[in-house]
């Protein structure tokens, strides 16, 4: 059969009318949220045979895409050990196998190597295993740990007795995996989700060995705009249960040697006042926007008097550096901030003897402090890698400032040299005066002009950054001749803070006015052209790219669209679905009529138009708690009878995961060889 005899499944339109602030929505394929009915399983199964036939040409390509990029890994792979109250924990990965294994070394490295958890074994007999969590008690004896076999992030809490290997017969359902102890090594804390809307609301109090139905309800977070989590301090000396909403924190304490005590508030909630703790001596250290400090600045109170009016600056707030996280040690406090979009890593002693930044010296770059559980210690633990390095661990001692690389990443293979690939950073004016950086990463081997494919990607939301690293399985790309890019959109928050306020709510169409701005920059510059520009977003960053291809299609050759948040106004309108109701103050609330008007103005499933549209790989999880299946296949199906060309346009649903994708470190490498093959047909590229 020959493709143009291979005609496209066409999904039955059954109108239903959506009415709200006097205005009527006609919604064709509303039916598709329907995740039981048959009708709809089997539409999603003849897409994905309709994507697999018009693409059994390239099965060929992607078995041997998926040799050469698994053949650049070392699959007998360890990480770092760091040691945690007496012992070294090692993540190792055994050749031919999919998930780690978790070990650790009484006293030294040396020591016999004994196994936590073998998640391969564990895995055995599932399509999809995800473990998380991993938290051993006080006394060493016993380990938490969270599991989810279907894909939706609600973990079962299970215990294992490290001593008889044997499992606690306890199983605790619907968990966010996550797991505090209090300092009798027997009472743990967990976070249990919403059946319905998997919002983290409660918090419960289990003591080992005893039955789930028996546990206490500590917390409960009745505002449905609010999340809450529980964590011990690094000091150890309290358990803390924290809510958060998109503008406002709230947390609570209690002396983890008194499980049974009562929590206490540090500061009471208030809308536009966030704030994050970490305890040090006779102090909580807070970082805070308190008193408009937009990039954040560090406070201190006493133990003793927490509320805001006992708060005293320690680190003042900066309009050109956002202080975006700290790392408190007992003779040193390490600030993790952010100037000009590059990281910047500062080593302060309590003292005031030091105050010093480490030096980086590449033009784009990502480094950040790396898991450093130990209080009392000289040396930090950091990562670094750029769009050019592999990821190093070093270890730096702030006595003597030598460093020391614990773990360089390998790249098999025998054919990377990273002198071979350079990587610069441009800014493109926007259309309101602004200007957005676009990192860029590309083989110096070939010539670069309007002929070059290039892959634009960001996301654009939450204020999340999206790092300049390296990637092994990129080099797919860039050996054959792609340049990578990053723009840097408004949305996040790689200028500050302000760079996240003026891509949210009412000022949400600049995140995708920024990335259509960068498009027509590396094309006015000569990086690419329409014909050979490819977009990539996933989730928000779905939002940003169907956005983008309503707006200005005709700059784009292809689109990668992963688990897009397309369906914005009707996703946001129903507070039974996961997230919504903690994200009105990111997009706004459609039950209010500014925000319906304004969301509805640029959701991209509102906006299908008759016109052409670029070629599209659009792809999901039937189990996606984040964002529904049901999303992208109504703007799949939608798109279907209104754009006016021929080209290539495909669902694919897998049918085994949700959001994340495949859980499977090999698994994972297949759905990056599908979207690179997409890529590569379309330049004619067949090997």
């Amino acid at each position: 059969m020959s493709k143009k005899e291979v005609v496209a499944p066409i999904a039955e339109r059954i109108p239903k009318e959506l009415r709200i602030h006097k205005d009527l929505r006609i919604d064709d394929y509303y039916w598709l949220n329907e995740r039981e009915n048959p009708k709809v399983l089997a539409y999603l199964n003849d897409e994905i045979n309709y994507y697999k036939t018009l693409t059994a040409h390239t099965d060929k390509f992607q078995e041997n895409l998926f040799e050469e990029m698994k053949g650049r890994i070392k699959e007998d792979d360890e990480s770092v050990p760091y040691k945690k109250n007496g012992y070294y924990y090692i993540t190792r990965y055994e050749i031919g196998k999919q998930y780690p294994v978790y070990t650790r070394k009484k006293g030294s490295l040396e020591a016999e190597e004994k196994v936590l958890i073998d998640v391969n074994e564990l895995a055995k007999g599932h399509d999809y295993y995800a473990l998380t969590g991993l938290n051993v008690n006080g006394s060493n004896n016993v380990v938490a740990f969270g599991i989810d076999t279907v894909s939706r992030r609600q973990y079962d809490l299970r215990f294992k007795d490290l001593e008889t290997e044997e499992f606690y017969p306890e199983i605790i359902k619907n968990t966010t995996g996550g797991t505090a102890w209090a300092n009798d090594h027997k009472t743990v804390f967990y976070t249990i989700k919403d059946p319905v809307t998997l919002r983290s609301d409660k918090i419960y109090k289990h003591v080992l060995g005893t039955p789930a139905s028996e546990d206490k309800l500590i917390f409960e977070e009745k505002d449905e705009a609010f999340w809450t989590f529980v964590y011990k301090s690094k000091s150890k000396n309290f358990i803390i249960i924290g809510s958060y909403s998109t503008l406002s924190t709230e947390y609570r304490y209690l002396d983890a040697n008194d499980p049974n005590g009562k929590f206490k508030t540090i500061q009471v909630r208030e809308k536009e006042l966030e704030y994050s703790i970490a305890h040090y001596e006779s102090d909580f250290y807070i970082l805070t926007n308190k008193d408009g400090a937009n990039n954040f600045k560090l406070m201190k109170t006493p133990l003793t008097h927490t509320s805001k009016e006992h708060w005293t600056d320690v680190i003042a707030h900066r309009e050109d550096t956002l202080l975006e996280d700290i790392s408190i040690f007992k003779d040193f406090l390490v600030l993790e901030e952010r100037n000009n979009g590059l990281n910047k890593i500062r080593i302060r002693k309590w003292d005031g003897s030091n105050d010093y930044y480490l030096p980086f010296d590449e033009e784009t770059y990502s480094a950040s402090v790396y898991n450093n559980p130990e209080f009392d210690t000289n040396t930090i633990r950091y990562s670094y890698n750029s769009l050019t390095t592999p990821n190093s661990v070093i270890d730096f001692n702030i006595e003597d400032n030598s460093k020391e690389i614990q773990k360089e990443q390998e790249v098999l293979g025998g054919k990377f040299d990273k002198e071979n690939y350079a990587s610069e950073r441009i800014w493109a004016p926007t259309r309101d005066g602004k200007k957005v950086a676009i990192s860029l990463v590309y083989n110096k081997s070939f010539t670069i002009n309007k002929d070059t494919p290039l892959l634009l990607y960001a996301y654009g939301s939450y204020g999340s950054i999206v790092s300049d690293r390296f990637s092994t399985v990129r080099l797919s790309l860039l050996d054959r001749g792609f340049v990578y890019a990053v723009a840097h959109v408004r949305g996040g928050e790689y200028l500050g803070r302000s760079w996240y306020d003026d891509g949210k709510m009412f000022a949400k169409k600049n995140t995708f006015c920024d990335f259509i701005d960068a498009a027509k920059h590396v094309i006015k510059m000569d990086y690419t052209s329409a014909a050979h520009l490819y977009a990539e977003g996933g989730s928000a960053g779905g939002l940003l790219v169907g956005a983008v291809v309503n707006m200005n299609p005709e700059l784009f050759n292809g689109i990668l669209a992963a688990v897009p948040f397309v369906d914005v106004v009707t996703t946001m309108l129903d507070e039974s679905i996961p997230l919504t109701t903690g994200e009105f103050d990111e997009w706004g609330n459609p039950k209010h009529k500014d925000s319906y008007d304004y969301m509805l103005s640029y959701s991209p499933y509102d906006n299908v138009q008759k016109h052409d549209y670029p070629h599209m790989l659009v792809t999901t999880g039937l189990h996606d708690s984040q964002v529904q299946y049901f999303e992208p296949a109504k703007w799949v199906a939608k798109l279907r009878t209104n754009k006016t060309d021929n080209n290539q346009l495909y669902l694919y649903t897998n049918m085994d995961t949700g959001h994340g994708g495949a859980s499977g470190r090999f698994d994972a490498l297949k759905e990056v060889v599908r979207d690179y093959v997409f890529l590569f047909d379309l330049e004619g590229i067949r090997d």
